[in-house]
Parts: C-alpha cells; structure tokens; sequence
C-alpha cells in the first residue's frame, strides 16, 4: 500500500466499565510507546460513535480496537473485516458500536468509507463500575498492541518504539 495513504488507529470504548474501555488502553499504550510516520494517526474515540463520521472519513484505511463480545471465552482476540464487520456488530455488544457501524455507513454518503479492520477482545465484565480491566482482558494488552502494529505492517506504514534508534518511521 501506498504511503500517501491515511490510516487511523481508533481505539473506542468507554474506561469507566472495566473491559469495555481496552480499546482506550491499547491505543494510549501505543501512542506512548511508539513513533509512527506522518501518515498514521492515533485516535481515542470513546463513546463518540456517530459523532466519529467527521474523523474516520479522512482515513483511507481505518483499525479499529474494541472490546468484542462473541461468545467466547474471556480474553479471545478477533480480528474482524469484509462482511463479517457488520453481522458482528449488528448483535449490538454495546451502543458504541451500534453508532460507529452507522458513522461507517454515512461515510457512505460522503463516499469516503475506509477500508476497516475491527481488532479486539472478549470482554469478561463490561458492566462492572471500575477503571480496572479483568485479569483475561489485561493479559491480552501486548497482544491486542501487537495485532495492531501487524495491521500497519500489512498496510505498509512506519512506526518505531519510542527511545529505539531506527529509520523504519
């Protein structure tokens, strides 16, 4: 992929309810820990969900992190794109979701709709008042950060552990 192109590392969710924020957490760590190219950028969604259609319609290629109720064990991590983006997120896991597949249908309308991959875990408490994430949920951390970085890396874009001596950004 071109380097000219935009992509965006989303990470939504909402930190006050235990696992339901771990898409915060991943791209917070990320953003501390790594230096990325000019063409990546790093985005704390929140809860904003439809109110995310004006920033995710400047991505060309957008990377979504969330926590994913499918049914499996706690702490499963899934990668999501293509058609099974919206079945997966038509189950309604949480209203965030349900408005960040509507602001990904409106760009649609601005026929600006990037090419999406959804990243994430089973949650094991989303419902839990608590700025902690559950055990499962935390040990998954590096691995949710690794999955992401592999996505840049299929994307073709530049990043670099902060304090590491590199050219790769």
């Amino acid at each position: 992929m071109s380097k000219n192109r935009q992509i965006m590392i989303l990470g939504v969710g909402n930190i006050l309810f235990s696992d339901e924020g771990v898409g915060i957490h991943v791209v917070q760590a990320l953003g501390e820990e790594y230096l990325f190219s000019n063409n990546v950028t790093i985005e704390d969604g929140g809860v904003l969900g439809i109110r995310l259609l004006g920033i995710i319609s400047q991505a060309d290629d957008l990377i979504v992190v969330d926590a994913i109720r499918n049914g499996g064990p706690p702490g499963t991590l899934y990668r999501l794109d293509g058609d099974a983006i919206p079945g997966r997120i038509r189950a309604k896991n949480s209203l965030h979701q349900v408005d960040l597949l509507e602001a990904l249908t409106l760009c649609q309308a601005l026929d600006k709709v990037p090419e999406t991959v959804i990243i994430g875990v089973e949650p094991q408490d989303i419902e839990t008042i608590g700025l902690e994430m559950t055990a499962p949920v935390q040990e998954k951390l590096e691995e949710l950060k690794a999955m992401a970085l592999r996505e840049l890396d299929r994307m073709g874009a530049g990043y670099k552990r902060k304090g590491v001596e590199s050219s790769c950004v």
